[in-house]
């Protein structure tokens, strides 16, 4: 049946390829999964909510075409929509939309009518209310060490959390601190070590909390006389994993008990996980006891990530909902944004919600437009284009010559005071701004910026010049 299944769409494709471009082909096409032919409708697998509108709003007519060719007028097509990929212990989890008929609506297979519009939630996972003492562990099934891009940035967080996950307090890294700014992975890594720990010891009880409910949780437990039953809770954990502890920081009640029961687990042998945006010497309004346990185990700290590792995630988020870019937009925003993974994350969704509202390619013209509208005022004053926009217009040289390998002095010394401006006014690494000029490595830029330096010191009118583009940005040279 298998095979029979693959032939019918295989023939399908054979039409489809014929109406649409080859790169079209490969990127909503090729991933689609044929499953089942049966009432002459066939069923195909796609990978993500994203990639099925993506098909109704541009290739809908095309897929009408192919259906209408192998099976019949009659024929109808159903998608199924993958929300979420499961995992090695878990199927993943699919939402089946009713079949297309003729006029490309959805319809009821089984009555002669159209179907009402199907909403597919993003998150199918439903939680109970954290403030209540249940035996729930809290954790969501999609943070996976899996989809937990290592770089060097946080490759030694990443390999002692997966030590603590194949042994759960039995190794030196009791308790696990995880640290960092905003947005680096720090609650994808603590959970997904959860995850591991509960698909390897299914009997152990794996809790993950946030700071934030623990407090709660305490206050209603003074405030209904069962800090007991709190307590007793608590001390049921076999791996105990807390969110953002620094908000800890001042509450001396909830620290006091917080102390008792990470006593009682730590000797007790039971795994304790603690995430902070901080480390543990920064950590303000903690009582001395409770830090130095903090220490006790390893602290690991999660980086901004580098360049590789900023491409390496585009990719996987991007082939999870299954599209595949050109490798010079994946560069684009990798060497556009650089602050976080969260940051990075919500760039990527908005330029997939770019492409389905505007229904266009995701191209380099549309991730350059998707990320001038998502950055503030100051970041877009600041960005690359408009520095050496004013660096063209003050010079009277076109852009492609000054990002271009042209060697002609005319443009090589306004291409040295782009290269220092960008080197001064940007957060951009080196590497990333030698990508706006041809790919030059970061040799060249730094012998641009000491070439500017130096010619300020000893030229006034190099000085003059690169004053008055700063202050284009009402920004003062020191």
């Amino acid at each position: 049946m298998h095979n029979e299944v693959k032939e019918l769409w295989n023939k399908c494709l054979e039409i489809i390829r014929g109406d649409i471009s080859e790169q079209q082909f490969t990127t909503w096409f090729s991933p689609i999964v044929p499953l089942r032919f049966a009432n002459n409708t066939l069923t195909i697998q796609v990978p993500s909510q994203f990639f099925y509108e993506w098909l109704e709003e541009n290739f809908v007519g095309t897929l009408r075409k192919a259906i209408d060719q192998t099976v019949g007028k009659r024929g109808m097509l159903e998608y199924s929509i993958v929300v979420d990929r499961g995992d090695r212990k878990n199927p993943p989890l699919t939402f089946n939309l009713p079949p297309i008929n003729q006029q490309g609506q959805h319809t009821n297979p089984y009555r002669n009518e159209v179907a009402p519009q199907v909403q597919v939630q993003s998150n199918p996972f439903q939680f109970k209310d954290l403030d209540s003492l249940e035996l729930d562990s809290y954790l969501i099934p999609k943070y996976t060490f899996e989809k937990f891009i290592e770089g060097d940035c946080n490759r030694l967080g990443r390999a002692a959390g997966m030590a603590v996950a194949n042994k759960p307090g039995l190794t030196s890294f009791n308790p696990l601190m995880i640290y960092g700014g905003v947005g680096l992975g720090k609650t994808h890594l603590i959970q997904a070590i959860g995850n591991e720990i509960k698909n390897q010891f299914p009997d152990k009880f794996v809790l993950y909390v946030s700071t934030e409910k623990f407090t709660n949780q305490f206050v209603n437990a003074i405030r209904n006389n069962s800090i007991e039953t709190f307590t007793n809770f608590y001390l049921q954990v076999d791996v105990l994993i807390i969110d953002d502890v620094q908000f800890l920081s001042g509450k001396e009640k909830t620290q006091e008990t917080f102390f008792n029961i990470f006593n009682h687990l730590h000797q007790s042998g039971k795994q304790i996980i603690l995430s902070s945006d901080r480390a543990p010497r920064d950590l303000a309004g903690m009582e001395d006891r409770l830090l130095s346990r903090f220490k006790w185990g390893l602290t690991a700290d999660l980086q901004q990530p580098d360049f590789e590792t900023r491409i390496a995630i585009i990719q996987k988020k991007l082939q999870d909902d299954g599209i595949q870019i050109n490798f010079d937009v994946l560069e684009y925003l990798a060497h556009s944004i650089q602050t976080n993974v969260r940051e990075l994350e919500g760039v990527i969704i908005s330029l997939m919600a770019q492409a389905s509202l505007t229904r266009k390619e995701i191209d380099l013209e549309l991730a350059k437009s998707t990320l001038k509208s998502i950055v503030n005022d100051q970041e877009k004053e600041l960005s690359v284009d408009n520095i050496l926009e004013a660096i063209t217009t003050h010079f009277d040289v076109d852009m492609e010559l000054l990002t271009g390998k042209c060697r002609k002095k005319e443009t090589v010394f306004p291409r040295q005071v782009a290269m220092y401006m960008l080197k001064e006014l940007t957060n951009l690494p080196l590497k990333s701004i030698g990508y706006h000029f041809g790919g030059r490595d970061h040799s060249t830029v730094i012998h641009a910026v000491q070439s500017i330096s130096e010619a300020m010191e000893t030229d006034k009118s190099v000085e003059k010049t690169v004053r008055k583009l700063f202050n284009r940005f009402n920004i003062a040279l020191n």
